[in-house]
C-alpha cells in the first residue's frame, strides 16, 4: 500500500491539502492491478478574482484559475506485467499501464491513459 499526505502554504495567501491512496495487488507473481486515489483541496490566492472583476486600483491581480479556490479527485487503475523472460520476450522488461478519471470542482475533466514501460539492462 502506498500514501501520503501533503500541506502547502505560501505568501500568496494558498493553502493546500493533498491525500493519495494506492493499494498494488499481486494477481501472480509477474502481474498486479493498481487502484488508485488522489483527492486535492486549496484556498484562492489573495489576488485572485474572476475575469473583469479586478480595478484599476488593484495593485496585484489574476484571474488564472489555477490560483482560484477549488478541490479536485484522480481515481483509477494500474495494470502491470514483468515476467521473468521480458513483456512478449522482447527487451521490455516490465509494462504498465494506467487509466486516471481527473475531475475539478471548476468543471474541468479529463480521462488520463499512460503506458510505462522498462528495458532490460
Amino acid at each position: 500500500m502506498r500514501s501520503y499526505y501533503r500541506y502547502y502554504t505560501d505568501d500568496w495567501g494558498i493553502t493546500a491539502h493533498t491525500a493519495s491512496l494506492e493499494i498494488p495487488i499481486k494477481i501472480t507473481p509477474f502481474f498486479s492491478v493498481s487502484p488508485f486515489y488522489r483527492y486535492y483541496t486549496q484556498t484562492a490566492a489573495k489576488y485572485f478574482a474572476p475575469y473583469e472583476v479586478h480595478t484599476a486600483k488593484d495593485t496585484y491581480y489574476t484571474s488564472n484559475y489555477s490560483y482560484s479556490a477549488f478541490s479536485s479527485n484522480y481515481f483509477g487503475v494500474g495494470i502491470r506485467t514483468a515476467p521473468p523472460g521480458g513483456v512478449w520476450k522482447s527487451a521490455i522488461s516490465s509494462l504498465e499501464i494506467r487509466y486516471g478519471h481527473y475531475s475539478q470542482t471548476t468543471d474541468l475533466n479529463s480521462n488520463i491513459i499512460s503506458v510505462n514501460f522498462s528495458f532490460k539492462q
